[in-house]
C-alpha cells in the first residue's frame, strides 16, 4: 500500500474514534501531510500544516498555548544564534530520546534529521505521541517529575555538564536527598516530597509518579519549575521577589515554626528563615520589646535584594582557573547555598561544615551589593561573634531557673519557654545573615527579661545594647 494511503487510513481511523466520542476535537487533528519517518519512532513532532504546532497541540490547546511562551518552544534557534551551534549539542534542542523513558537512542531528531522534530516539544518529556493519538483511551503519554537517582533521566539529561550543572548540584543538595525520615510523615511531605508539595499547591497536572507518598520523592524540578507555564521567570511556579510567606516560592515551605509552639514549646525553630528575613511574625517577643516588627533596613529583606532568598542562595557564577583562566564551571546555584563551601580547585561543593576561609562568598557580591568577599567574611564574622555570645549569656540564665518553668504539658508558654527559642533562633547559622539586628533585639530584650523574672545573672560582661545596626 503506498506511504500516502496508509496515512490517510491512518486519519480516518482518528476521526472514527473521535467521533465515538472520545474527544470532539479528534475530528479535527491537524498532522503531516506525510506520516512521520518509521525512523522517528512514534514521534509525531509540529504539525506541517500549522506552523509552529505540535501535533499534540491541536488538541491540547491550553497546554500549547503556554508551552509557546517557554524558552523550550524556541531552543532549536537558540542554539543556532548561539554562535558555538554543534551535533553534539541537537540532542537536548529536539524531540527524541533525551528526557524520555525510551530504549533507542537514535529516535525522533537523531534518527530523522527532520525540521519538524526541532525545539523541545511535548514528547521531549511525555514521549511519543503516536500510540495515544491513535488510540487515546489506551495510552496515556504521562510525563515523569522524577529526575533520576544518578541525575541522567528527565530533565537530568539535558540541564547538566559543566556549563549548566543544574541537576548535579541539585542531587547534591538538600532537595535532592531521598533519605528524609520525615518525607513520608503527614504533616512533613507538603515540604519533604515532591507530590506532596504539589498537592498542598493545588498542583492538579497528573504525572506518572502522582499516587502515593510512600516512596519518597525528593523536591525535582518539576516542584519548583511549571514545565508548561512560563508566567514567572525561569518557568518558576510561584515569584521569587514578593515579600510574603504565602506568595513567595522559596518562602511557601521556609516558614515553618517561625514562633514558639504553646502546646510544644520545646520544640525549636524549624525552618523560619522567611519570616526572619522579612522581620514578621517570627520569635518569642518578650514584654516592653523595643524593636519594631517588621522594620528591617539594611537587612537582605529589602528592596535592595529583588531576588530576596534566590537572590543569595540560587546565585550562577562562572568559575575559572586561577593559574590559566581556563573555565572550569558555570555554577547554577542550585546547591542552594548562600556561601557554600568549595574544594581545593575553589569550585563550590555540597559539603555542610567548613571554615569561613574555605567558603566562597561570590553570591555577596554579586551585583555590587557587598564590596568584597574578603569585607564579607569579615563582618559575618563579627556578627556571628556577637550573637553566639548572646547565646551563650541567654543559655546560662536559663540553666538557672526551677524546672517547673520548661515544661510542655502545662499548656503555657513561660518566659524561659520564650527565651530558650529564641537562644535555638539566634543559633541558627542563618540568622547571622538573614536578619542578625532583629535576632540581636530578640535576645537582649530575652535576657533582660530572664534577669527581671527569674532574678537570675551572671554575664555581665555581655553588653545589652543593640549594637549590629550601628
Amino acid at each position: 500500500m503506498p506511504a500516502r494511503a496508509g496515512w490517510m487510513r491512518w486519519l480516518m481511523t482518528v476521526a472514527l474514534v473521535g467521533a465515538a466520542g472520545c474527544t470532539e476535537r479528534l475530528t479535527v487533528v491537524e498532522i503531516s501531510e506525510e506520516p512521520p519517518p518509521e525512523a522517528a519512532a512514534g514521534f509525531l513532532g509540529y504539525s506541517q500544516l500549522t506552523e509552529g504546532r505540535p501535533v499534540c497541540g491541536g488538541c491540547h490547546v491550553g497546554q500549547n498555548a503556554e508551552w509557546r511562551l517557554t524558552a523550550h518552544a524556541h531552543a532549536w534557534s537558540t542554539l543556532q544564534e548561539s554562535g558555538h551551534a554543534a551535533e553534539t549539542c541537537e540532542g537536548c534542542h529536539s524531540v527524541g530520546a533525551r528526557g524520555n523513558h525510551v530504549e533507542t537512542v537514535a529516535v525522533g531528531w537523531t534518527a530523522t534529521g527532520d525540521p519538524r522534530y526541532q525545539d523541545v516539544q511535548c514528547e521531549s518529556c511525555h514521549g511519543p505521541g503516536l500510540q495515544h493519538v491513535t488510540d487515546p483511551d489506551a495510552s496515556q503519554p504521562l510525563a515523569s517529575i522524577e529526575v533520576g537517582p544518578d541525575a541522567t533521566s528527565g530533565c537530568g539529561e539535558c540541564h547538566t555538564g559543566a556549563h549548566n550543572p543544574f541537576v548535579e548540584e541539585w542531587a547534591a543538595s538538600r532537595h535532592g536527598r531521598r533519605t528524609n525520615s520525615a518525607s513520608t510523615r503527614d504533616a512533613c511531605v507538603a515540604c519533604h516530597e515532591a507530590r506532596g508539595a504539589l498537592d498542598s499547591w493545588g498542583v492538579s497536572a497528573n504525572f506518572t509518579e502522582r499516587q502515593g507518598h510512600e516512596e519518597v520523592v525528593p523536591i525535582t524540578c518539576a516542584v519548583c519549575h511549571d514545565p508548561h507555564d512560563a508566567a514567572n521567570p525561569r518557568q518558576l511556579r510561584f515569584p521569587i521577589d514578593i515579600p510574603s510567606v504565602e506568595g513567595n516560592l522559596c518562602m511557601k515551605c521556609h516558614h515553618k515554626r517561625a514562633v514558639p509552639d504553646l502546646a510544644r514549646p520545646s520544640f525549636a525553630p524549624h525552618s523560619p528563615q522567611g519570616p526572619l528575613l522579612l522581620g514578621t511574625d517570627v520569635g518569642w517577643i518578650p514584654p516592653d520589646f523595643a524593636y519594631e516588627p517588621g522594620s528591617i533596613v539594611a537587612t537582605h529583606g529589602t528592596e535592595q535584594n529583588p531576588r530576596l532568598c534566590a537572590g543569595c542562595h540560587v546565585m550562577r557564577s562562572e568559575f575559572t582557573d586561577p593559574a590559566t583562566g581556563e573555565f572550569l564551571l558555570n555554577a547554577s546555584g542550585h546547591l542552594f547555598k548562600a556561601i557554600p563551601c568549595v574544594d581545593a580547585a575553589g569550585l563550590p561543593t555540597a559539603a555542610e561544615d567548613c571554615a569561613p576561609a574555605e567558603r566562597t562568598y561570590r553570591s555577596c557580591t554579586a551585583g555590587g551589593c557587598h564590596g568584597s568577599e574578603d569585607a564579607v567574611r569579615s563582618v559575618l564574622g563579627v556578627v556571628r561573634l556577637r550573637l553566639d555570645a548572646l547565646v551563650t549569656t541567654l543559655n546560662g540564665l536559663l540553666a538557672q531557673v526551677p524546672g517547673g518553668e520548661l515544661n510542655d504539658g502545662d499548656g503555657r508558654l513561660t518566659t524561659a519557654e520564650g527565651a530558650r527559642f529564641n537562644a535555638q533562633l539566634g543559633a541558627q547559622p542563618g540568622s547571622a545573615i538573614h536578619n542578625p539586628f532583629l535576632v540581636e533585639a530578640l535576645l537582649t530584650a530575652s535576657i533582660r527579661q530572664m534577669r527581671a523574672e527569674y532574678a537570675v545573672d551572671g554575664f555581665a560582661d555581655v553588653t545589652l545594647e543593640n549594637v549590629l545596626g550601628r
